[in-house]
């Protein structure tokens, strides 16, 4: 009985001694514009995607353009809209959206900067979208439930709101003295939208195949290249180390991601949350299997965008993803910054896609852009 009770002694002693705070070093920093927030809207695809074009536009020009958000979340309603109506109210309509629909939009209707367009009005300095969407879908479901009695456009209404709401489109502008149109701007910024592809990893479709993911944001049914897990990491790291930033949806909605602690990880003991955000702690092995049961029955699930600058590693050598928020900066215990540190098992696990510059692929996975 003594001698358990010495080695409970000792183990917990060596226990404690060995529970390392974290100590983050950095790996890769790449070029990102500053932290800003998306206020109260549901917009983090058009925010995360808007930087990782900023982040694109420093890469291949040079130059750093804050990029209007509000632009293409202008363009973008309308789609909804659409397909909203085409489908009889039977679809989700909301704020959401993902990354493909911002250069949807760019190729369309090209990119304006945040200076021309800031989608803010009457003085407003922070983005709130709670009446907004409440009254386009009183528009819509005022349409839907009975077409003939509707007096006017619903097309017609729908811009109208978005115009009193965020700001009438603009055709022409000033920046840096020289005159644009959208499209002519987006020219400038040399920015191409076939060059971008999104990339995701699910078992239920053959892995090297382009499919559409049924997700309640892919309204627009964008398809994504299916690799397998082990080989989604292996991209991302390649295209950090050739100094592409990446575009990516996950959840965050587990309690193992803190935005107060600035990190997100998948430690073993699901009971012990807080304590591994304070000190290194070993993390759960994730599978191509345990992944895709996590997706099916919903515990993982499309709620965020945000975007990877970089990688950061402990004092373990653990590599983590310097990933780019859009909730603002703010006071957390590790002065992140609005950035998460988000641990390589819980990429695996929560990542639904990514969207990279295609130049960032192996010559391997290209034969399969051509049908994104």
């Amino acid at each position: 009985m003594k001698n358990n009770l010495y080695l409970l002694i000792f183990i917990c002693f060596f226990t404690l001694s060995n529970a390392q705070s974290y100590d983050f070093k950095t790996v890769i920093d790449l070029d990102a514009t500053e932290v800003i927030s998306q206020g109260n809207t549901g917009t983090c695809w058009s925010f995360s995607t808007s930087s990782f074009l900023e982040s694109e536009i420093i890469r291949i020009t040079g130059k750093t353009i804050d990029l209007s958000e509000m632009y293409n979340v202008r363009h973008t309603y309308p789609q909804k809209a659409y397909n909203y109506v085409m489908r009889q109210g039977h679809t989700q309509f909301s704020e959401g959206g993902l990354a493909h629909d911002v250069i949807n939009r760019m190729a369309t209707y090209g990119l304006v900067p945040n200076s021309v367009y800031s989608g803010l009005k009457n003085s407003n300095d922070k983005h709130n979208h709670s009446k907004l969407i409440d009254t386009l879908t009183k528009t819509l479901d005022k349409y839907i439930e009975n077409p003939k009695l509707y007096t006017s456009n619903w097309k017609d209404d729908v811009n109208a709101i978005l115009d009193s709401s965020l700001g009438q489109n603009i055709n022409t502008f000033t920046f840096e003295g020289v005159t644009y149109t959208p499209m002519s701007f987006l020219k400038m910024t040399k920015l191409n939208p076939k060059d971008y592809i999104s990339i995701t990893s699910f078992k239920h479709e053959p892995f090297y195949t382009n499919f559409i993911l049924n997700i309640p944001d892919n309204f627009s049914n964008g398809k994504f290249l299916n690799v397998k897990i082990d080989e989604l990491v292996e991209i991302t790291n390649r295209a950090l180390e050739k100094g592409y930033t990446i575009e990516l949806d996950c959840d965050v909605s587990e309690p193992t991601f803190s935005s107060e602690y600035g990190m997100a990880i998948i430690p073993n003991d699901a009971n012990n949350t807080e304590e591994a955000f304070k000190t290194i702690t070993q993390e759960k092995k994730i599978t191509q299997e345990f992944r895709q049961q996590e997706f099916e029955n919903f515990n993982t699930t499309d709620d965020h965008l945000m975007h990877i600058v970089g990688m950061v590693k402990d004092q373990t050598g653990k590599i983590y993803y310097k990933v780019k928020n859009s909730w603002g900066k703010n006071s957390s215990r590790v002065s992140n910054d609005g950035y998460i540190y988000m641990s390589a098992a819980y990429f695996k696990l929560k990542t639904i896609s990514i969207m990279i510059h295609t130049d960032a692929l192996k010559n391997t996975y290209k034969k399969y852009i051509k049908n994104q």
